[in-house]
């Protein structure tokens, strides 16, 4: 049976990942309420500009269909908010609706520190200003636009909002920036540039956001469910290898995995279309990590390899990806890894760069890249449960094991993915800062990670304390995630972390262990927020939920 969600109640932040539709800018704002009229009277102000899920093209205003310039055929700017639960708290809403929250959310992202591994240098000791007040931020807004122009002129709606509602709502700073401010009033979001030309990677030159989880719902394009969806032990290269999750693990009000409905705020009405984010600022230090790929890979490998080849195979293995986003699982070598690259750059520059392209021309380089983009998402790890392609604990890998946590014992349950499909997470954001001096940490350079996720406890912390900062899951004892892992030091103070690297007997490569790594990647602020819908929204704007 096919499942219809009203994709004009559900917030767009849901259903898109805005970077990869188009908006390659954005900024992140935080408010304090102090007085609850105002503040409700600053929802209700602002849901003209909301975004929804309903098609991009249909929320298109001001410019007729028939125009030219593919970037109007579109909403210019996009806009979504959040709560934290003291911002509900503000907004009035009755207490029996405040109890109803999971205690994860009502704790917040500081007091669950421990389960995070945000600890050391990503302690909230050492976040931004902006999170060192805690309690202070009750909303949370997004903007992600098409250009520069547009993010402005967005920007200033927002702030003209914030003026009229003077003395009840706050526009926070505290947000660190380049050269060490730490007083912005936003917090930056860009696509990374290399060589002057956008990118879809993130600052360790990754390629980054080529899968996000698919459920029941989202799409009318079941070719997306490829290595999206949940696999069912069919070809992974094929829809017959994928089902499409359950709409319940990501919205509230519906049905999930375990056939129930999601733990959620009452009234009914309150939560139905809703959903939780995590929003984290993560600090990727640039220079550690390419300091340490570089000398250790001195170590790794054959003896035919080039310097080049040891140092991108084994950056390959710390994430179960190549630099371009060719799988470890489909692509094992280098050379594999450099011919699917050039491919796809061909199809991606003809059908998107190349002005002089015919028709022809762009129709067979479209047929190549819906080819490659399913072999970049459309695989598993059945081939290789040894991990000698790609590491048993590689981040692709600890992130979304694709079912190999079966560990090759046949119908050991009902689905291959029975021990995978609860811990799935929607990931939003944008990079942030400029990382051109590959040699130092000390600038402002990282991603804006958000997770959304009906249940924060079960999906993101759960991923975060037993798949990523521990190995139990993956016969890994204490070992942690190579690039998100919280990497301690020894006593002496020097890196203590370490990674192993999974030998292949085929090809004779011995194991390889990654000894005094350090902590690649630092929490620099967040907290937890409820996304409400459209109705929602208006409901709480309006001083009108009642949870009886």
């Amino acid at each position: 049976m096919t499942t219809q969600l009203d994709m004009h109640d559900i917030q767009g932040n849901i259903v898109f990942g805005y970077g990869k539709f188009g908006y390659p800018v954005g900024r992140y704002l935080f408010f304090k309420f102090s007085n609850g009229k105002k503040a409700r009277q600053f929802v209700l102000d602002l849901m003209p500009l909301i975004t929804t899920s309903a098609p991009l093209q249909a929320q298109k205003r001001g410019r007729g269909k028939d125009s030219g310039d593919a970037q109007a055929a579109k909403v210019s700017a996009t806009t979504n908010v959040a709560f934290t639960y003291g911002g509900l708290k503000w907004l009035g809403l009755p207490d029996q609706s405040m109890r109803s929250f999971p205690q994860d959310f009502r704790m917040g992202m500081q007091a669950r520190k421990a389960i995070l591994g945000d600890d050391g240098p990503s302690d909230p000791s050492h976040w931004d200003p902006i999170w060192q007040r805690p309690g202070d931020v009750h909303m949370f807004l997004s903007i992600n636009a098409v250009g520069p122009a547009q993010l402005d002129a967005r920007y200033a709606e927002i702030k003209q909002r914030v003026e009229q509602a003077a003395g009840g709502v706050e526009l926070l700073t505290g947000h660190r920036g380049p050269a060490g401010k730490a007083d912005l009033e936003y917090q930056a979001g860009r696509v990374v540039t290399v060589d002057g030309k956008p990118t879809a990677k993130e600052h360790f030159h990754y390629t980054d956001g080529i899968s996000d989880p698919f459920f029941k719902g989202q799409s009318k394009n079941d070719q997306d469910l490829i290595g999206a969806g949940k696999p069912t032990g069919g070809d992974p290269a094929t829809k017959a290898g994928w089902a499409a999750l359950e709409t319940g693990e990501f919205l509230l009000g519906h049905r999930d995995e375990a056939h129930e409905y999601p733990e959620a705020p009452q009234p009914r009405l309150l939560s139905y279309n809703g959903s939780f984010m995590v929003y984290r600022k993560l600090h990727e230090n640039v220079g550690k990590f390419s300091d340490y790929l570089t000398r250790t890979s001195e170590q790794y490998g054959s003896s035919g390899m080039s310097a080049e080849e040891r140092r991108e195979t084994l950056k390959a293995k710390f994430a179960g990806r190549w630099s371009n986003g060719a799988p470890l699982a489909t692509y094992p070598s280098y050379e594999e890894a450099q011919k699917f690259g050039k491919a796809w750059d061909a199809a991606v520059g003809t059908l998107f760069f190349d002005p002089s392209a015919t028709e022809k021309q762009k129709a067979a380089a479209r047929k190549e890249y819906e080819q490659l983009k399913i072999k970049r998402r459309g695989f598993d790890f059945n081939a290789d449960l040894s991990g000698a392609r790609c590491p048993v604990g590689a981040h692709v890998r600890r992130s979304n094991p694709r079912g190999a946590l079966q560990f090759g014992r046949k119908g050991a349950f009902e689905t291959p993915g029975a021990l995978v499909d609860r811990r799935r997470i929607l990931r939003r954001g944008l990079p942030y800062g400029d990382s051109s001096d590959r040699a130092s940490d000390d600038g402002d350079h990282g991603i804006v990670f958000m997770a959304i996720n009906a249940s924060i406890e079960r999906q993101f912390e759960f991923l975060q304390q037993q798949w990523l900062n521990y190995g139990n899951d993956f016969k890994l004892s204490n070992e942690k995630d190579a690039l998100l892992g919280n990497h301690g030091k020894d006593a002496e103070g020097n890196p203590s972390g370490r990674v192993a690297i999974n030998g292949d007997a085929e090809t004779g490569q011995p194991p390889f262990l990654c000894a005094g790594m350090p902590r690649f990647v630092e929490t620099r602020g967040g907290d937890y927020f409820f996304i409400p819908s459209l109705t929602a929204l208006r409901m709480i704007g309006e001083g009108i939920v009642d949870p009886t």
